[in-house]
């Protein structure tokens, strides 16, 4: 990998060209590249998480598909930005009814966060994708499959994409680090494992970041950029709350609301990391269950844009309530 200036994006600069490169995806890849070798694919639908390769796995399906002129056959869309039925109506159509170029019988149209398209707006591509199939195929990308309209997946051959494994992050990264000259110490890798939870963009992101911040790069360098709680003080802010420690786990909460810098849904998201492991001792398996429906409704009226420190101090509350009692 030829190295570029200082301030290129690693993510784009070494995301994969073509399906070979991929790393993670086992499943999802070789099918992927059976298309590529017929020259021969039906529409399209990945979903899955952020960061696991779904708009990686259009880009080089394409690259493979029409070689150096597959710019000339590709057209990318973000649902997110135009979601409307009037971009079904006006880009869309006029890209899918154009032929294509080259001697693939068909071009590539990549709809990202599909499922932000209105119910309306996916009725009208629907019936796009039926009526342009001799001359385009829609690459429909999507977190919530489940919110893709069922005539739209009935159409489609539906790839899932889950979390790239610890094993192929670390590849990547390590082959990231080699090529950039970056120093990391002991634990660097697994602690940016720990924060990317098998989103492979953000684990390449925060290597970019305590890299630009830091030489060599340390396991305190990646929490200080991970802008996430540390999986310690999580911690022991829950076991402060069950011992019945509720001032405690509140002085807690707020250190890692203002000094960290946590955001709601980090910690939300630490304490179901957390809760598993706690002893039956301390917390009753019923009450595990009844905290983590709970876990649930904050984290939808986080979304929703409830106070963080409110929702949050109601839920150590309620595990504070929760404590097992003796026998």
């Amino acid at each position: 990998m030829a190295r570029d200036s200082e301030s290129s994006i690693w993510v784009e600069k070494y995301r994969p060209k073509t399906l070979a490169e991929m790393v993670g995806q086992e499943s999802v890849v070789p099918l992927l590249k059976a298309y590529a070798a017929k020259r021969s694919m039906p529409h399209l639908l990945f979903a899955g998480s952020p960061g696991t390769g779904k708009t990686t796995a259009a880009l080089a399906l394409s690259r493979d598909l029409f070689g150096e002129g597959w710019r000339e056959n590709f057209l990318e869309l973000n649902s997110s930005d135009e979601r409307g039925i009037d971009t079904v109506r006006t880009k869309i159509k006029d890209y899918a009814r154009i032929m294509p170029l080259g001697d693939v019988g068909f071009k590539i149209l990549f709809l990202d966060e599909a499922d932000n398209l209105t119910s309306e707006a996916q009725a009208s591509l629907r019936r796009m994708m039926e009526r342009y199939s001799g001359s385009c195929r829609f690459v429909l990308s999507c977190n919530y499959s489940s919110r893709i309209i069922e005539p739209i997946q009935s159409r489609c051959a539906v790839f899932r994409f889950k979390s790239v494994s610890e094993a192929a992050v670390r590849l990547h990264l390590e082959r990231i680090a080699k090529a950039e000259k970056s120093h990391l110490e002991d634990g660097v890798l697994t602690a940016i494992l720990t924060y990317a939870e098998g989103d492979l963009r953000r684990a390449v992101n925060l290597l970019q970041l305590a890299a630009t911040y830091a030489d060599p790069v340390t396991e305190a360098t990646i929490r200080e950029v991970a802008g996430a709680p540390v999986r310690e003080d999580v911690a022991e802010m829950v076991h402060a709350a069950i011992r019945g420690d509720f001032e405690g786990a509140r002085r807690r909460l707020l250190a890692l609301l203002t000094d960290r810098g946590a955001s709601g849904e980090d910690i939300v998201r630490a304490v179901h990391r957390e809760l598993p492991s706690l002893p039956d001792t301390e917390i009753t398996a019923r009450e595990k269950m009844r905290i983590l429906e709970y876990l649930g409704e904050i984290d939808f009226r986080l979304a929703e844009g409830a106070s963080e420190r409110l929702q949050l101090e109601t839920l150590l509350a309620r595990l504070a309530l929760a404590r097992a009692g003796p026998g």
